[in-house]
C-alpha cells in the first residue's frame, strides 16, 4: 500500500514539475517573442517603461519619487533622448556668460517625447531667440516624463537653481494637477515585457474608456476640493514668489489635451488657469488657439501616442517666443 501512494506521489510530483517547466518555457518564450515584435520601437507604452529603466532612477525625495539619470543616452521610440550632467535633455549648460538663460519646466511635452532634439520646443524656441540677436540666450529644457507641476517645481528648488535664470516657463499641461503618489517597485513589472502587457490589458480592459472618461477624468482633478489641484496650486505660487524674490520673469504656457482639438471640451480648464497665473504674477499664453482643429492624428508623435509630435511643437514654440521677445 505504502509502495503505491509512494508510486502515487512520484507520479504527482513529476507531473508538476513538468507543468512547471512547461510554463516556464512559455513565459521564456512569450518573453522572447514580445521582445522581438517590440524592438521595432513603435509600442508606446513598452517605449515609456524602458524610458522608465534607462533614464531614470529612484529619488530619496519622495515628492520626486524619481530623477534623471545625469550624463545618459537613450533611443527611445526611435528618437535620440540625451542627457546632460544636470538630467537635462539637451546640451550642456553654457559655462560662458549669456546674456539670457530661460528655463523650461513641465513633463513629457516639454521633454519632447517622441521627438528629435533639434525639433522640440525649447531647441525652436533658441533658434527664434538667437538669431539674428546680439545677445546670448541660452533656453534649457527641464522636462521629465510623469512629472506634475509639485515634482518639476520640486525639482527646481532642489536642484536647478544654481542655473540661475533670468526666466522660467511653466509649460503646463492639464495633467499637472494630478495627484500623484511614489510608485513602488516591481521588480517583475520592471523586467518582463510579458508582464508589463498583461498588466496594462487588464487595466485597459477593467478601466474607464473613451473621451468622457478622459473628461470625467479632469473634471475630478480640477475640482476645488481635489488634492492635486491645491498641491498644484502651492507649487506654482511657491516659484511664483521665489521668482518675484529674484527678478525672474516668469511666464506660463498653457498645453491643451490633443485627444480632440477639433470638440475641444477643456476650455473652462484654460479660464481657470489663466486666472490663477495672472494672478500669480505669471505672463500667460496658451497654444490651444495654435493647435484648434487640427486633428489628432496629424498631431500624435506615433499612433497611439498622445504626445505632440514636430509640428505641435513648432506651434508651441511660435506660441511662445513672442511673449519672450517682448518680455526681456
Amino acid at each position: 500500500m505504502s509502495s503505491h501512494r509512494s508510486k502515487q506521489w512520484k507520479t504527482v510530483l513529476a507531473s508538476a514539475g513538468l507543468t512547471a517547466v512547461s510554463i516556464g518555457l512559455a513565459l521564456v518564450l512569450g518573453e522572447g517573442m514580445l521582445r522581438l515584435k517590440n524592438a521595432s520601437m513603435e509600442n508606446y507604452d513598452v517605449e515609456m517603461w524602458k524610458y522608465a529603466n534607462t533614464l531614470k532612477q529612484k529619488s530619496t525625495n519622495p515628492i520626486l519619487d524619481f530623477t534623471h539619470i545625469p550624463s545618459k543616452t537613450a533611443i527611445l521610440q526611435k528618437k535620440k533622448i540625451s542627457l546632460n550632467e544636470y538630467g537635462l535633455r539637451g546640451p550642456e549648460i553654457k559655462t560662458e556668460d549669456v546674456n539670457r538663460r530661460i528655463l523650461f519646466l513641465g513633463g513629457s511635452i516639454t521633454l519632447g517625447w517622441g521627438v528629435d532634439e533639434d525639433e522640440v520646443t525649447t531647441s525652436i524656441v533658441s533658434q527664434m531667440l538667437n538669431q539674428n540677436n546680439t545677445q546670448i540666450v541660452e533656453v534649457i529644457n527641464a522636462g521629465v516624463g510623469n512629472y506634475n507641476a509639485e515634482r518639476y517645481t520640486e525639482r527646481f528648488f532642489k536642484q536647478l537653481t544654481e542655473l540661475q535664470p533670468t526666466d522660467i516657463v511653466v509649460q503646463y499641461f492639464l495633467r499637472d494637477a494630478e495627484n500623484l503618489q511614489p510608485s513602488e517597485e516591481n521588480m517583475i513589472l520592471s523586467n518582463s515585457q510579458l508582464a508589463l502587457t498583461l498588466w496594462i490589458l487588464q487595466q485597459r480592459t477593467f478601466g474607464s474608456k473613451g473621451q468622457q472618461s478622459i473628461r470625467d477624468h479632469y473634471q475630478r482633478v480640477y475640482d476645488k476640493k481635489s488634492f492635486g489641484f491645491d498641491k498644484m496650486k502651492n507649487s506654482l505660487s511657491r516659484l511664483a514668489q521665489y521668482a518675484k524674490t529674484n527678478n525672474i520673469r516668469l511666464f506660463m504656457l498653457m498645453t491643451p489635451d490633443i485627444h480632440d482639438l477639433k470638440n475641444y471640451a477643456f476650455e473652462d480648464i484654460h479660464t481657470t488657469m489663466k486666472g490663477f497665473a495672472e494672478s500669480n504674477g505669471y505672463i500667460y499664453v496658451d497654444a490651444l488657439d495654435k493647435l484648434r482643429g487640427i486633428s489628432a492624428e496629424d498631431l500624435y508623435a506615433m499612433p497611439g501616442d498622445p504626445h505632440p509630435n514636430a509640428l505641435g511643437h513648432r506651434l508651441m514654440a511660435e506660441t511662445i517666443a513672442p511673449a519672450l521677445l517682448n518680455h526681456q
